[in-house]
């Protein structure tokens, strides 16, 4: 390539550790991008703890401008979006700072293209138009936004409706600027392509991928479950409203029933910042809140089977790509399935909505000790590489 060219890389919060769902998307973005560029990257921290990674960042970039954004501070500044009509999200991630730093960096170095990953970060790119930028949604979040609305009372409802509209206007003048509009599935992209029909041509999916050498069940891991125990895990953030969602559902509609039949069923619940809702279920019989576990590895590979019961989900969901990938059956619902084609015929899969449903599905793979489960990786060998992924902003980067 010769000279290395120079690139800048904007993310709402910074690209590490790779422990949820955004971050290991933008982890993965930014360690592909240094391979071929001299990376400046621009994020904000909204979480004391991520401070101790920030070294790891910038040894991997340039230069880098990390911002500290407690989240109380930033729906403060949401406020603002109130009385300007705009999204609530897009004044949350402002920051005077981070706009200096960015035309700053614009004038003193040469930079020949952008990467924006999340739309909020798209207001410090906009004046660079005669810079190539590629925008990744991920996902389609005012859809999100509509959604919530619909489950919530007044005045979340307006909250939610609102800002579901003004993202939409938002994001659409957003993709018709922009050269690329990126999203995580074929199914965002195109859901996307009919809400911004004037912007359809610069759409397209960058699907996840799944780092199979990291979650790989080949490797020995210490049983961190009981002796005889036949656990059905939950893997995610769990101060994420649909994920704090999922796992009350289940554990008021299906796991009770699991448990009669089957004694020595345990519900596990892993991820960090569990919120009082999600604690409080561990003081039902036969479920467990670990809160943050130091490698999520061990609850996959030693489960008889993961579920994601969740109903309203987003793109693609990796919580089940990673089981898969350690070969442990999934149960999961329509909403968490949405992203990924997997095979009707894998027999370590099962798509289900109703709770009756859930629990013979649940029950069936607890009883075979989760054999099925072992097709799932070599599922996502082939369908779910960040290489071949990745492989797609690589040539848009060249061709742009």
């Amino acid at each position: 390539m010769g000279i290395m060219k120079e690139i800048l890389f904007l993310a709402h919060r910074i690209p590490y550790p790779p422990d949820k769902g955004d971050k290991i998307r933008s982890f993965h973005i930014l360690k592909y991008l240094t391979e071929s560029y001299r990376v400046f990257l621009g994020a904000f921290v909204d979480d004391r703890e991520d401070w101790r990674h920030a070294a790891k960042v910038r040894a991997l970039c340039a230069e880098t401008c990390l911002l500290p954004l407690p989240p109380l501070l930033g729906k403060l500044r949401s406020l603002v979006g109130l009385c300007n009509g705009a999204p609530l999200s897009v004044p949350y991630y402002f920051d005077r700072r981070m706009a200096t730093w960015v035309e700053k960096l614009m004038v003193s170095r040469h930079v020949g293209a952008i990467v924006v990953f999340s739309s909020a970060m798209a207001q410090y790119a906009e004046k660079f138009s005669s810079l190539p930028r590629i925008i990744d949604f991920v996902d389609v979040d005012s859809d999100k936004w509509r959604q919530y609305a619909a489950s919530k009372r007044w005045p979340g409802r307006w909250i939610y409706r609102r800002e579901a509209e003004r993202l939409l206007r938002f994001d659409r003048r957003i993709a018709r600027t922009f050269d690329r509009a990126l999203f995580v599935s074929q199914e965002e992209a195109e859901l996307f392509a009919r809400l911004a029909p004037e912007s359809a041509a610069r759409v397209m999916a960058m699907e996840n991928g799944v780092d199979s050498g990291y979650f790989c069940a080949s490797a020995e891991y210490p049983s961190p479950y009981p002796d005889d125990a036949e656990v059905m895990v939950f893997t995610g953030a769990m101060d994420y409203w649909a994920n704090v969602d999922a796992v009350t559902w289940f554990a008021g509609e299906v796991f009770p029933e699991v448990r009669r039949r089957r004694p020595k069923a345990f519900f596990y619940v892993v991820g960090a910042r569990p919120v009082g809702a999600v604690r409080a279920l561990g003081g039902r019989e036969g479920i467990v809140v670990t809160g943050k576990v130091p490698d999520v590895r061990p609850y996959l590979k030693h489960a008889r089977l993961a579920v994601a019961p969740l109903r309203i989900a987003r793109g693609v969901q990796n919580k089940v790509l990673e089981a898969m990938a350690m070969g442990r059956p999934v149960v999961a619902s329509p909403a968490a399935m949405e992203g990924i084609q997997a095979d009707p015929a894998l027999v370590g899969v099962r798509v289900v909505e109703r709770a009756p449903d859930w629990r013979e599905a649940v029950l069936a793979f607890l009883e075979t000790g989760g054999r099925e489960g072992i097709g799932n990786r070599e599922f996502v060998l082939e369908r779910h590489s960040w290489e071949v992924s990745l492989a797609r902003l690589g040539r848009l980067l060249e061709a742009v």
